[in-house]
């Protein structure tokens, strides 16, 4: 029997308690604990969304999801394996897992859409310097914000977000596409990020025929660097000052409901839209629906099948 492809999903992680937020943010940090005082705000963040996370059951369910659309090509033909940067199961356990079931091609996918080095790239090495031997030969799939049927799946939930807003102010909500910041220096560096969160939002708006659209960024790092802006509160602000009494934000660089959503959103952009006497509403995440996981499946099938 012809031995399956493998498939490495890729995910940040989080902890899946309030025990484990000092772990993880202690991973996250490079294995410098927090200070105390940044320990009690992040374990703050969590308790107001309910003291726990929902990634890592959204991330499990999506790596199922993505595996039970490849099975349409027939059972035991693809194999998909999930590796968390910072919490079990690590990226280097599901390449030892892949490598001892005999794995010889496989397909890596991280559930982002955008490419930076500092982040999708940062999975890919992880990849790389635990699998010096090359066994399994990963195909990196570097970007996937351009893929139609992602397309057609974000275009849809925008869409469906819109009809939130009264009929009569909806020609004139200004939908604001957000993802992650990062460091402003990757773009002196070349680096492709914002370019393509740009891409992703000007297709969508095409596809919807959408009057305004604009571009914001959020969950901006605390260090001394400059971070991608504007950040969406300011964002938010300043369509206030323009007179705009409707935004509908589409965090679309995220794919799971996660603290960057469900606390950077849905509370904290929240709670300035309500100071700011703003009606503010978000598309639903992508989460585990089957037509994201098999738009991410085909983006699989579609590298694997490359030379």
């Amino acid at each position: 029997m012809e031995k399956p492809h493998g498939v490495l999903v890729m995910a940040y992680g989080t902890p899946k308690n309030m025990e484990e937020v000092p772990a993880y943010y202690t991973h996250i940090r490079g294995g410098r604990p927090p200070s105390r005082e940044l320990l009690e705000e992040l374990e703050g963040r969590y308790r107001a969304i309910g003291g726990h996370s929902p990634l890592h059951e959204i991330t499990r369910a999506q790596a199922k999801g993505i595996e039970d659309a490849l099975r349409e090509d027939g059972e035991g033909r693809y194999k998909v394996y999930l590796g968390m940067k910072h919490t079990a199961p690590f990226i280097e356990d599901a390449v030892d897992e892949m490598r001892e079931d005999g794995i010889e091609r496989a397909a890596a996918l991280v559930l982002a859409p955008h490419y930076s080095k500092m982040s999708v790239g940062s999975y890919f090495e992880r990849v790389r310097s635990h699998n010096a031997d090359k066994k399994p030969e990963f195909h990196f799939i570097d970007h996937w914000h351009a893929e139609e049927d992602f397309l057609d799946f974000a275009a849809q939930r925008v869409e469906k977000a819109l009809q939130e807003f009264p009929k009569e102010v909806r020609d004139d909500v200004r939908v604001v596409f957000s993802a992650h910041s990062l460091p402003a220096r990757i773009l002196r560096e070349g680096d492709p990020y914002a370019d393509q969160l740009h891409e992703t939002g000007d297709l969508i708006a095409r596809r919807l025929g959408l009057r305004h659209w604009l571009f914001g960024w959020q969950s901006a790092g605390r260090t001394d660097d400059e971070w991608l802006g504007p950040d969406i509160r300011e964002v938010i602000k300043e369509l206030r000052r323009d007179g705009h009494g409707h935004v509908l934000l589409c965090p679309v660089g995220f794919v799971a409901d996660h603290l960057e959503v469900l606390y950077d959103v849905d509370i904290e952009a929240q709670a300035l839209a309500k100071d700011l006497d703003l009606v503010l509403h978000r598309t639903e995440s992508p989460n585990a629906d089957p037509a994201f996981t098999h738009a991410l499946a085909g983006v699989v099938r579609r590298r694997l099948q490359q030379p």
